[in-house]
């Protein structure tokens, strides 16, 4: 229904012949809509194509209430957030109801007296998809009067009863009546509100105050929590888990590709005015240091390893290949291995470490970050094409490089090196002299961790030898 031809009065709704789905039908409705045409069904969601979204989709499908089970980081919030694209562009409402409305069947005592008192005249409003959307972060302190609702002393100061419902000022799973309502990290919700929401998942009836009000509130309910917290803690009362329909477990990027496509899609890019090149192994680097870190033993595998850590570390390595080029006046930014050092304070702040003495905290990031560069140099090269380089150092060749050595000192050394040229070209350093510069960085320090030249620390700078 186009925007100027939208009812203006429940009697313009009922001649245009307008049906009011309940929210599971309606989303399960365009859900099957986008499926026949195709469409992503949540974009910008990436690596889970095969896994978590064909069970989200059955969920749909079957009108099930849903809770996913993740570690921080892996897309929960986004991809509930994303469900209000499965509601029609615009839904109909009581105007002048405390909660949303359907025209049709008002669920509260002041919607059915609008009904009652004004008939066909009574207005409505279309409220777009958008705003029926809520959602709540579960905290210890939160009350039932938040979720629910509470008895407003102002209302019955005015003159009514208690008992009556108009003296009720709803909480926010009422106000997204006709929407979907979201709790996250549900296991810190206390049980006592736990059992409110139990209500009104399956009894649709609300208690305020010993006043028992029957809500048939029409809501697809959502939650989020931590596996360890929903199923290891016992903090979740048996019967609400019962509750939802459909519990699907998260999951971090199973490629590393799946992990760089967020990355390219969810860092702040540099300002418009700077170019920047990132080559492909760079970025491949910084996924890896994620994918290391979530083996690792010396980190906290229970808190998980955010897909945020990759982000801020890609930021991270992109500021400081800028500040570069800002100090050495080169017009291209392209981030080096010597800019991998500037990820530590990013991934210190996103990983909790197990119990370690202090300040090796910043030895196991560059281990991981050591780690992180020979695989993906193994992947990329094969040690025996670089032997003519290796031969090059062994004869007494000596190297120094920096994170604010110019670029053209990099291109000089692969002009002159025998076998580094051709090594540069196959990483795809030969379009401007700082991918150069990164290329022949990256090749250095992946002959050094495989064994093959030395190194040493002179200064501020890195010497690498035969």
């Amino acid at each position: 229904m186009a925007t100027t031809d939208r009812a203006k009065t429940l009697g313009e709704l009922k001649a245009s012949g307008y049906k009011v789905l309940p929210v599971r039908e309606e989303m399960r409705k365009n859900l099957i809509a986008k499926i026949r045409t195709g469409e992503t069904l949540f974009p910008g969601i990436h690596g889970y194509e095969d896994t978590v979204i064909p069970h989200v989709v059955n969920a749909i499908l079957a009108g099930q209430d849903i809770i996913f089970l993740g570690e921080r980081g892996q897309a929960k919030s986004r991809i509930i957030r994303a469900l209000t694209s499965l509601l029609d562009e615009a839904t109909p409402i009581l105007a002048g109801c405390e909660i949303p409305e359907d025209p049709y069947a008002p669920i509260s005592q002041a919607g059915r007296d609008i009904i009652a008192t004004e008939g066909d005249a009574a207005a409505i409003t279309w409220l777009p998809r958008d705003s029926r959307y809520g959602e709540k972060l579960a905290t210890p302190d939160i009350t039932i009067a938040d979720l629910i609702g509470e008895v407003d002393p102002i209302k019955v100061a005015e003159g009514r009863y208690l008992a009556d419902e108009l003296t009720i000022h709803y909480g926010l799973i009422p106000r997204t009546n006709r929407g979907i309502f979201c709790i996250n990290e549900l296991p810190d919700l206390a049980e006592r509100i736990q059992v409110g929401l139990l209500n009104i998942m399956e009894e649709r009836d609300v208690q305020i105050r010993g006043y028992r009000i029957r809500l048939a509130l029409d809501v697809f309910i959502v939650a989020s929590a931590n596996p360890e917290d929903y199923t290891n803690r016992g903090r979740i009362i048996t019967p609400l888990k019962d509750r939802y329909g459909a519990q699907i477990r998260t999951h971090y990027p199973t490629r590393i590709e799946h992990e760089m496509d967020i990355m390219d899609a969810e860092h702040h890019p540099a300002p418009a005015d700077f170019k920047v090149t990132v080559p492909p192994y760079m970025k491949e680097v910084i996924a890896e240091v994620s994918r290391l870190a979530r083996k690792s033993p010396d980190v906290n595998q229970r808190s998980g390893v955010s897909v945020r850590a990759s982000i801020a570390n890609y930021e991270s390595l992109l500021a400081n290949a800028m500040r570069r080029s800002i100090v050495t006046e080169e017009d291209v930014v392209v981030p080096r291995v010597s800019d991998l050092p500037y990820i530590i304070p990013s991934l210190s702040g996103k990983v909790e470490f197990e119990t370690v003495e202090d300040g090796r905290e910043e030895q196991i990031i560059e281990k991981l970050i050591q780690g992180a560069i020979v695989a993906v140099f193994n992947r990329t090269f094969n040690l025996g094409e670089l032997e003519p380089a290796v031969n090059r150092f062994k004869s007494g060749l000596a190297v120094e490089v920096g994170e604010l050595t110019p670029s053209e000192a990099y291109v000089r050394l692969a002009e002159q090196v025998e076998g580094l040229g051709d090594a540069v070209a196959k990483a795809g350093g030969s379009g401007s002299p700082a991918e150069t510069a990164a290329a022949v960085e990256f090749i250095l320090e992946g002959l050094h961790l495989n064994k093959r030249l030395n190194k040493d620390r002179v200064g501020g700078k890195i010497q690498y030898r035969g």
